[in-house]
C-alpha cells in the first residue's frame, strides 16, 4: 500500500466508516479514559487513549509488519490526537 493510500484509508476510517460504528471519537476515547483511569488509580485523558492506542498498533505492526491496517490505523489516531491536542 502506498502512502497516499494509507492517508486516504485513514482519512475514511475516522470520519466514515469507524466513525459511523464506533460513535464520536472524542466521546468514546473519554469513556475509554474514565475506565483506565479507575483501572490504572491515574487520570488518563482522550489524548492519552489516542496516543496509547498509536502504541498499541505500533506493537502490533512489529509482530506483522505487512498488516496496513495497524499503519492507518496509527495515522487516524494520530490524527484525532492532533485534533483533541488543539483544543487543549
Amino acid at each position: 500500500m502506498d502512502r497516499k493510500s494509507i492517508l486516504e484509508a485513514a482519512n475514511d476510517a475516522i470520519t466514515k466508516d469507524r466513525a459511523a460504528t464506533h460513535g464520536n471519537a472524542e466521546q468514546s476515547f473519554s469513556m475509554i479514559a474514565a475506565y483506565w483511569s479507575i483501572y490504572l488509580g491515574e487520570n488518563v485523558t482522550a489524548f492519552d487513549v489516542a496516543q496509547m492506542m498509536i502504541l498499541f498498533k505500533t506493537a502490533r505492526a512489529q509482530g506483522n509488519p505487512s498488516h496496513a491496517d495497524n499503519f492507518i490505523d496509527q495515522v487516524g489516531y494520530a490524527a484525532l490526537a492532533g485534533e483533541m491536542a488543539d483544543g487543549m
